[in-house]
């Protein structure tokens, strides 16, 4: 599956590219250029350290997190603190790809070995620990332009501005055509799977089908109402020095469904490699 989204991406991004250099006029090629050099410097993420703020709506109230992330891209180390929430979350694909290390501050005060796609680590979450970090952006970006035929021309550049100290291109998308469809579930899918068969976000799959905490198959036959559009709306900063989106939100029909903003980002900088295991100085597994 991820290389099949792999290939799909590829193609989205040189398409992108193409168009970023045809047009003529000014006004116009600043959002394609703007993506296509995003999408550059998200290729060349080999590890990044940065804080989190994130708001995330679950059925009719938001979720507001506050985090710190080191995240090597290859092969994936992540670690995770949430001092609001008072939990440490650690993995290393090369020691145990399926599992990550979770330790809640609070009774009993254990430290678990978890799926991170399963039920537990998902629970009241848009998105799994797999999507820390810039590709889950790029992914999202690619795709809403991959679901909106004429997407590319939906981004409209908004000027330069000052974001988290940072300063920015300011960029927009927006589709009002976007709507929900149906769709019959076929054999062995989730919808995690179908999200990415159809290029459409997954939490919106997930709560417009009363499925936010189901992750596992969903019967074959069933009729889900999925989004026609990744998202209706979406708003990037794209810091001009890093080019990287230092704040990205998306908006559904119903407002706002998720906003991030990053601060404190630290590119290509060395890690010791005691840092993703439990033992590291500072860490409380």
């Amino acid at each position: 599956m991820q290389s099949v989204v792999k290939s799909k991406l590829a193609l989205i991004l040189t398409v992108i590219l193409f168009c970023g250099f045809s047009f003529r006029n000014n006004s116009e090629v600043k959002p394609a250029k703007i993506l296509t050099q995003m999408f550059d410097s998200i290729k060349g993420i080999k590890t990044l350290r940065q804080s989190v703020h994130a708001i995330e709506r679950i059925e009719n109230h938001f979720n507001t997190s506050f985090s710190e992330i080191k995240l090597q891209t290859s092969p994936r180390k992540l670690y995770y603190h949430n001092k609001l929430k008072k939990i440490e979350i650690l993995y290393n694909a090369e020691t145990s790809l399926h599992k990550a290390y979770v330790k809640p501050h609070v009774f009993p005060y254990l430290t678990l070995s978890l799926d991170p796609s399963g039920n537990i680590m998902r629970k009241n979450q848009h998105y799994s620990i797999n999507e820390l970090g810039y590709d889950f952006i790029g992914k999202s970006v690619a795709l809403t332009i991959k679901k909106d035929k004429d997407g590319i021309n939906k981004f409209t550049y908004l000027g330069k501005v000052v974001k988290n100290g940072y300063t920015c291109y300011f960029l927009e998308y927006e589709n009002k055509s976007y709507n929900y469809t149906p769709y019959v579930v076929g054999d062995r899918e989730t919808a995690s799977l179908i999200s990415y068969k159809l290029c459409v976000n997954d939490y919106l799959l997930r709560n417009k089908n009363n499925l936010l905490n189901e992750f596992g198959y969903i019967k074959k036959g069933s009729v889900l109402h999925v989004p026609t559009l990744y998202c209706q709306k979406a708003i990037l900063y794209i810091d001009e020095r890093l080019m990287l989106p230092v704040c990205l939100s998306l908006y559904d029909d119903a407002g706002l469904f998720e906003s991030y903003e990053y601060t404190g980002i630290e590119l290509n900088k060395p890690f010791q490699k005691e840092e993703f295991t439990k033992d590291y100085k500072g860490y409380g597994f």
